[in-house]
Order: C-alpha cells, then structure tokens, then sequence
C-alpha cells in the first residue's frame, strides 16, 4: 500500500523492462543504488499486448521481495484480453505485488475487451485484492476533445476509488498548477503527483513528445539549441532543469514527484541528492 506522509513529500521512480538479459542484470545491479534515494515507491512499465508482462510482474516483484521497496506494476489495455490480465493478475497476486497502474497504453495496438483505462480500473476492482491508481495528463490527453473532458474521465477514475494519479510527463508548472485548479472545481480529491522526465538526450525527449503530445517550453527548446552539439552538456542542462521544475512544484506543495529515470540510477542520484532537503513539508 502506498502511504502518503504528511511530513514528507512522496518520492518514487519508474522503470522499465529491458529487451535483452544483459540490461535486466544491469538493472539488478543498480538497485542498491535505487534504494539509496529512499523511493517510496518503483513503478515497472508494461508492454503493448502483455509483451513486457512476464518482466513486469518478476521485476515488480522482485523490487518488494528481494530489495524491500514497495512497487507498483503497469497493466495496460491495449491489446489486452480478460484471459492474460487475468494471467497477470495471478502472477502479481503471488509474487505479493498488490498495487496497480492501470492504463489503456498505445491506441495503434487493438483494443478488444478493454477500451478505456476505466474499463481495466473496474475489472481489477472486481478481480479484487489490488490497490489501483491512474494517470493524469497536465496538458490535457492528446486525444481529448477539451480539457473538460480530461476532467470527466478524472472524476470517473476518482469514483472508481483510485488511490492517486500520477502524471504524463510535462516541463511548466503551470500546467499542473492549472490541472490541480481544475480537479479542485471537480471536487476531485485524490492526489495528483507530478511526473518528471528529465531531458538527457534530445532525441529521446522529441520521440516522448511525441508519443505523449506534450507540449516543448520554449525556455527548454533554447537550452536544448544551445547544447544540442554536446550529448554532456544536454544531460547536464536537462538534469538541471528538472531540478528547478521540480523546485518549483515543491513550493507550491504538490503531495508527490515520480521520476522517470529511464533505468539510470545515476539520473536518480543526482537529482535526489540535489531535491531531498526539500522533500521535508515541515521547511
């Protein structure tokens, strides 16, 4: 179960599962120092189609057994069947993994059983024996009609008894600062934590924008045109200015941070080290 303290700002990672062995024993070789930043939390990404789901579930698990860090597996519905996530429930079920974050996943791969995200919240509902949480989007899903439509489907998740939401990636405060304005005139109540991709390749981050329809902050797109020549000085500049959003968000008293770390312990480090004294609600 994860518990949200009211001392301290929740703090969590995700990671995803490698294609290949070689970078999967590299994962387990970085988990101590994963669990030196004191996540509250890993979450394991999830293949289209269950492809990622036999990693999932013993990365997942291993993660709470094996190294005592709560953890919460993905399951997606694209490509999904009632069959395998039933198979996939089983599994985490008996690996002790109880938390759950449910998606619809990537609208090119079929969506047969289940169509929304809603639909998999209400069948592991059912299922039972799972805490499940959700995802919100600062800059309203790319799929979305208007942001009021984002907030209908948010309240739906809300009302299907997510324990918190964690959000798409996004690089401006102000856009969690006016989805948080919004769940609020929802009287949605369940907490928002902000996801942080920090930028340590160009080309990576244009391949996530795109994937995700976020939106590129002009302040960010001159730092990457400034540096763009020198893969280091990107790193440097876009672990920086992960630091300073995630500053911002701070101040303004947001209940949590996920980092996507893109399976880098040494991105987990850097920024932790540089955030943690102000984790601390009491400052």
């Amino acid at each position: 179960m994860i518990n949200f303290n009211a001392d301290r700002t929740l703090f969590s990672l995700e990671l995803f599962p490698p294609k290949d062995t070689e970078s999967l024993v590299s994962i387990y070789a970085s988990m101590g120092r994963f669990k030196s930043v004191k996540p509250d939390y890993i979450s394991v990404t999830y293949g289209a189609g269950g492809s990622d789901n036999h990693e999932t579930v013993s990365i997942a698990s291993d993660i709470k057994n094996k190294f005592g860090i709560e953890s919460i597996a993905h399951l997606t519905c694209a490509g999904s069947t009632k069959q395998n996530i039933d198979k996939a429930l089983e599994a985490l079920k008996n690996g002790g993994v109880n938390n759950i974050l449910a998606l619809r996943g990537d609208k090119s791969v079929e969506l047969s059983e289940f169509k929304y995200a809603t639909d998999l919240i209400s069948y592991i509902n059912d299922y039972g024996g799972f805490e499940v949480c959700a995802t919100c989007y600062p800059e309203g899903h790319k799929e979305s009609i208007n942001i009021e439509e984002d907030f209908d489907v948010l309240k739906k998740k809300a009302d299907l008894g997510v324990t918190h939401f964690i959000s798409q990636l996004f690089f401006e405060t102000s856009d969690f600062e006016n989805m948080l304005e919004g769940m609020a005139r929802r009287n949605i109540k369940v907490p928002a934590i902000a996801g942080i991709m920090p930028v340590t390749s160009a080309k990576q981050i244009m391949r996530m924008l795109k994937l995700s329809g976020a939106r590129m902050p002009e302040k960010l797109g001159i730092i990457l045109n400034r540096f763009e020549s020198d893969k280091d000085a990107v790193r440097a500049a876009g672990i920086n200015y992960a630091i300073n959003l995630i500053t911002e968000l701070l101040a303004i008293n947001v209940p949590g941070i996920h980092l996507y770390v893109m399976n880098n312990p040494d991105t987990a480090e850097i920024i932790h080290r540089a955030i943690n004294p102000l984790l601390n609600k009491s400052i």
